[in-house]
């Protein structure tokens, strides 16, 4: 990409935030795009061992003063002989009645994984992959723009996703995989989906993600060119067969890569959107055990 060309025009629901590394509590930032039904926020970290108390508040704006409607305030204790959450609204300065959950599934000196799911009239929270509790909106979720984590916690990542189109429907919640985490093993079986995720670097010059055989050869290849702006599958002997969908991956810009695997071939995702399929022997497909990536990308996420 030369300097002071535009980036065409991206769907909105193609575009997802960057994820953010470590900051430092209290931490507030913008929600780009704000929230809408269909939106995942993932929040990796560890519970202090001496923590008393820590808060995720979903907020309408980040003014201190007047303080800033909360529409979804998601509180746990851990002070209290019978640790627990509370979850509220704040509307107009004044807290609304609050809900409380009891059996706190965070342990103190504990890693973990909270995912908030967003629908069009609840939110939805699981901790390490079970469900947790759902909270009914109070306010409308188009207001929502900020996020602010305070108290006692240890924050690792914090990650803005969108729902995983090849599971919704069928289970309650996708599959939630940490940020920072790498699995180099592959075995695939029917329904299984393989995650990337990362960042393309300021100058890229190419991208490869292919799925190889004992005997190292490829015959899944996805591949991103930088000079005409294409995403392609790549055959084993070179066919290019291109994808018709935005071009995502830009300098700098956070991208998610999701392949299901079906039986005769591969399921594609890109942030969340679905984008077909390609065709793969099914003895092709079951003798693969190798995922190699290349190019111009920093990666966050890879998982199989």
């Amino acid at each position: 990409m030369s300097p002071g060309e535009e980036l065409d025009p991206i769907p909105d629901s193609f575009i997802l935030q960057p994820p953010v590394f470590h900051p430092v509590v209290p931490y507030v930032m913008t929600i780009f795009g704000g929230l809408h039904a269909g939106k995942m926020v993932m929040l990796q970290g560890v519970v202090p061992l001496d923590a008393h108390r820590f808060q995720v508040d979903f907020q309408c704006g980040c003014s201190l003063c007047p303080r800033p409607d909360i529409a979804f305030h998601f509180n746990p204790r851990f002070h209290t002989t019978r640790p627990h959450v509370i979850c509220n609204t704040l509307h107009g300065g004044r807290w609304q009645r609050e809900a409380r959950w009891p059996h706190l599934a965070l342990q103190r000196g504990s890693g973990f994984l909270i995912l908030f799911l967003f629908g069009s009239e609840e939110v939805k929270v699981s901790v390490n992959g079970r469900h947790f509790l759902h909270y009914r909106y109070r306010l409308p979720l188009s207001r929502v723009d900020t996020l602010g984590i305070f108290g006692d916690i240890l924050v690792e990542a914090v990650g803005f996703l969108n729902i995983n189109p090849f599971v919704e429907g069928s289970r309650e919640y996708p599959a939630g995989h940490p940020f920072l985490l790498m699995s180099p093993r592959l075995g695939l079986w029917p329904e299984q989906v393989i995650i990337v995720r990362g960042l393309v670097l300021q100058e890229p010059k190419h991208f490869t993600l292919s799925l190889r055989d004992q005997a190292a050869r490829a015959p899944v290849t996805l591949r991103a060119s930088f000079t005409d702006r294409t995403l392609a599958w790549i055959s084993p002997w070179g066919r290019k067969k291109l994808i018709s969908a935005p071009f995502l991956f830009y300098p700098q810009r956070f991208f998610e890569v999701l392949l299901l695997c079906q039986e005769g071939g591969l399921k594609l995702a890109l942030n969340g959107q679905g984008l077909g399929a390609t065709s793969v022997n099914q003895q092709a497909l079951e003798q693969l055990r190798e995922l190699r990536i290349s190019g111009s990308v920093q990666l966050y996420c890879v998982h199989s």
